[in-house]
């Protein structure tokens, strides 16, 4: 598919209500969906429906006024695309306070194209073994290293919990996948196939520095993909930082457009 065709895709199928299948409340207003997670606020859109200006500067309004007045979150995001109208929205958002974020790319392709084999390098502590979290006895101390491993990497604070990541694997909603050396978690991240659409995401791919340049997060890619094509899904969207981006492209995914998180917190 061409660079178009996947954009095209990316915009139909995911930046919808799909978007915000996890969420525990949703309000529309206008082009945009307010939602609400165990992390935070978050806002997207299709499209900001022809808005600018005046017009616009009044919905960032409303934005923060409802997620200030009408729920308890500490921060939320609103999450800008590089293609999106008008161009200025930026400006606007940190005129009303909001703060920018590093910007990202977003990445997509065939998930097919990403299950590859991918040998992994020994390290001086020993082997390096993926593998998938499974619900039992021993979820929530696995969880927690991963956790810990990659907010120790993006040290945003907004990631997500333990609590919501148990019951994102109890229920199936995602898959959690780790790479470790001996008992320590060394890179870590998720496959979320996104219901009713073709797309499946990968987050939270995150290599501890001491262990980069070994293969580990594209081995960790990898698994993922394959593990994406058996459950029928067709693409993979992610993300990245301009550290993964060569990853990625070399796996096979091609840059369609960025994203720039916008914060706002009280």
């Amino acid at each position: 598919m061409t660079t178009d065709a996947l954009l095209a895709a990316y915009d139909e199928q995911l930046r919808t209500d799909a978007e915000m299948a996890r969420a525990h409340e949703v309000v529309r207003e206008g082009p945009l969906l307010w939602a609400v997670f165990d992390h935070g606020g978050f806002v997207s859109y299709r499209d900001l429906g022809g808005a600018e200006g005046e017009a616009l500067d009044a919905l960032v309004e409303r934005t923060v006024a409802h997620f200030r007045d009408d729920t308890d979150v500490a921060s939320f995001e609103w999450k800008s695309r590089g293609h999106d109208l008008p161009a200025d929205l930026g400006d606007r958002l940190v005129a009303h306070g909001f703060v920018a974020e590093p910007r990202e790319t977003v990445m997509i392709g065939e998930a097919s194209r990403l299950a590859v084999n991918a040998p992994l390098a020994e390290t001086p502590e020993g082997p390096v073994v993926v593998r998938r979290l499974e619900p039992g006895p021993t979820a929530v101390d696995d969880l927690t290293r991963m956790l810990d491993a990659q907010e120790s990497v993006f040290g945003t604070g907004r990631g997500p919990s333990v609590a919501s990541s148990l019951a994102e694997l109890e229920s199936g909603g995602s898959e959690f996948w780790v790479a470790e050396v001996g008992d320590r978690v060394v890179c870590g991240g998720r496959l979320t196939p996104v219901e009713g659409t073709e797309f499946a995401g990968i987050w939270g791919g995150s290599t501890l520095p001491d262990y980069r340049g070994r293969g580990i997060y594209r081995a960790l890619v990898a698994a993922r993909a394959r593990s994406a094509v058996a459950r029928g899904i067709r693409f993979i969207h992610s993300d990245c930082t301009d550290m993964s981006r060569p990853i990625l492209e070399r796996s096979g995914l091609e840059a369609v457009t960025t994203t720039t998180p916008y914060v706002w917190s009280r």
